[in-house]
């Protein structure tokens, strides 16, 4: 293979790596805490996301966590309503 030609597919594989890499990073453009009751017991945590809705499920993800033992009680607690819920943009 000549060298200008290998140089060529280098330069394209690492520009079609940064391309996905770049098109794979979600802008982050909301921020949402919120505190979820379960079991009786309140955690609160905080998510981002492009949207509010994205957010806010990172954050029930990561409150849930912490208060569920089983995937029964993951699903449970994730469609557990927040007990308080605020949103920002970043």
């Amino acid at each position: 293979m000549k060298r200008t030609t290998r140089w060529a597919v280098i330069a394209g594989v690492v520009g079609l790596v940064g391309y996905v890499i770049y098109g794979s990073m979600a802008r982050v453009e909301r921020q949402c805490e919120l505190c979820v009751e379960f079991n009786g017991q309140t955690v609160c945590r905080s998510g981002a996301g492009a949207t509010d809705e994205e957010a806010r499920q990172a954050a029930q993800t990561a409150a849930c966590a912490m208060l569920a033992f089983d995937m029964a009680q993951s699903i449970q607690c994730d469609r557990t309503v927040p007990k308080t819920q605020r949103c920002t943009s970043s």
